[in-house]
Formats: structure tokens, C-alpha cells, sequence
């Protein structure tokens, strides 16, 4: 019988279950070493001047170097997470009051290079 690949059997699986009515939606996000990280395991960041409930304050050039990390229409927040709208209209998620950004100089997996940026970026942990 011929080997079948991780990444296949992932992909049968997740069809198997979306075919029997039992798919499940995947949280926003993930932990990593530690950390919250994107699904492409890019490291997440939280925005200290983010500080009333439901707003983002970062804007503009702010989210083209800090690019939110967006949720669709169809995405369900649950327990600690939630979504806000934001001011150009897009929604974006929220873990525990904090909104989540990516940083546009983090280039490759597990890169943390904005922590600490302006003594105002830091890592987003659970």
C-alpha cells in the first residue's frame, strides 16, 4: 500500500468532517513557544495605546506596518476572543480586551521583531 502524506490525510480528514455536517470553525489564532501567533504561526502583537474596549487606535501607516489580524463575516468569536470594527470598516479579533496585529518587518515564522517597538508593541500571550 503506497504511503499517504501527513499534509493528504490532514486534507481527507478535515473533508470528512465538513462533509458530515461535524466541521468545527479553528480559533484565530494559535500558541506558540509561548506566544499567540497567526495561522501561519507569524508571532502577534498587542498596541498599548489600544486602550478603550472595542477600538483600535491603529490606523492608517500604523496598520500598514502593524496589519490587524482580520476576521470574516462568518468567523464566531468565542470565550476570550472577540471582534471589533474598525475604522476603515474591516473587522478584526480581539483576545481579552486586547486587539491583535501582525508586524510587516517579521518576515518569517517565529520572528519577533517587533517586541518592544516604541516601548508600546508587545508579544500577545495567552
Amino acid at each position: 500500500m503506497a504511503k499517504i502524506s501527513t499534509a493528504l490525510m490532514r486534507l481527507l480528514a478535515a473533508a470528512a468532517l465538513a462533509s458530515s455536517g461535524m466541521a468545527f470553525a479553528a480559533a484565530p489564532a494559535m500558541t506558540t513557544d509561548g506566544m499567540l501567533t497567526d495561522h501561519k504561526s507569524m508571532t502577534l502583537y498587542t498596541y498599548d495605546k489600544d486602550t478603550s474596549a472595542g477600538k483600535s487606535v491603529c490606523n492608517d501607516q500604523c496598520a500598514t506596518n502593524w496589519p490587524p489580524l482580520t476576521a470574516t463575516t462568518s468567523d464566531k468569536p468565542e470565550g476570550d476572543w472577540t471582534i471589533i470594527k474598525r475604522d476603515d470598516g474591516a473587522s478584526q479579533w480581539v483576545y481579552k480586551g486586547k486587539p491583535l496585529y501582525t508586524f510587516k518587518n517579521d518576515k518569517a515564522a517565529g520572528d519577533k521583531t517587533g517586541d518592544g517597538k516604541g516601548d508600546v508593541w508587545h508579544i500577545a500571550k495567552p
